[in-house]
């Protein structure tokens, strides 16, 4: 197997959108409140990628190393699994990663607070480390929280509180209301695919010990947290449509609700685990949908 195609694949670039969904939010309601700054956007784009990818990296490292990617489980096989990468390397790789990751960090938060915000600075830097651990030890360690049915939770503080409030914050200086429902949204559609990726993976983990909450809920109760996770994410973004309605516009993400529907449908008739793992990539682009429309139709 060609090295480099497997390198490529432990990023796992099919996450990648989803992780910038928060992103993209946050810039859609900067510019619609006067605040926009393209600088900023593109290197809060970029370390959150980094951030991303590290995750990434680290979960091959983390699960490779426990045995848990084994051929018990579904999905892609991952870089540690299939042998070519050796835990070393991705140690070094992990490494490299969390430099790349502080430059990027730092960047984004110097091109948005310069030296007039340096508590906004102190902040934004502690978050950024922040990030960079909770990426480490969702699977790594003995203690890793991915592995004590936390990872739902942290999932929604950074993939949506910390990434649509935080990056509004980049650009506003402050936070504002706008901000509050759509940063649950992102965050309770985030967690809805780590649910179906912890759904499908339910019987290789149980053989390896990762209790997950989807394994502790079992298949039928992580199906109804799964179905009240996407549903919970249609009402409030309604509700966010009607709070801040300008114009008929404004609506125009009711469009992402026709793949979330079908979406629902699917998960509640599936009985066999393997059949999960296609609706990972459409929740994932279906959520980075919602957030382009969500924030498009404030600015029509």
């Amino acid at each position: 197997m060609n090295k480099t195609k497997v390198w490529i694949s432990s990023m796992r670039l099919r996450t990648l959108p989803l992780s910038v969904s928060g992103i993209i939010l946050a810039s859609f309601l900067a510019a619609y409140q006067g605040v926009f700054n393209w600088a900023i956007c593109v290197f809060a784009i970029l370390s959150t990628l980094s951030f991303q990818i590290l995750s990434n990296l680290a979960n091959d490292y983390g699960d490779g190393v426990k045995g848990t990617d084994n051929d018990d489980r579904i999905g892609p096989e991952r870089a540690i699994q299939s042998g070519v990468i050796s835990p070393k390397e991705m140690k070094k790789a992990i490494t490299i990663n969390v430099v790349i990751s502080l430059i990027l960090a730092m960047l984004t938060i110097f091109y948005a607070f310069g030296s007039a915000n340096f508590l906004l600075s102190l902040i934004f830097l502690a978050l950024g480390v922040g990030a960079i651990v909770a990426a480490i030890k969702y699977t790594v360690g003995g203690n890793a929280y991915g592995y004590n049915a936390m990872g739902d939770i942290f999932v929604f503080l950074f993939f949506g509180l910390v990434s649509v409030i935080g990056g509004y914050v980049l650009f506003a200086k402050t936070i504002d209301f706008v901000v509050v429902l759509p940063a649950i949204i992102i965050g309770l559609l985030s967690t809805a695919v780590l649910n179906l990726n912890n759904m499908r993976d339910i019987e290789s983990d149980t053989k390896s010990n990762k209790i997950t909450l989807a394994l502790k809920l079992g298949s039928q109760k992580a199906k109804t947290y799964h179905i009240i996770l996407v549903v919970s994410a249609i009402l409030l973004s309604i509700i966010f449509g009607i709070l801040f309605y300008s114009s008929p516009f404004n609506f125009i993400f009711i469009i992402a609700f026709i793949p979330l529907c079908l979406h629902i449908k699917k998960v509640n008739n599936t009985k066999i685990p393997q059949h999960f793992d296609p609706e990972l990539k459409k929740l994932a682009l279906t959520t980075v949908l919602l957030s382009i429309l969500m924030g498009l139709g404030q600015l029509l």
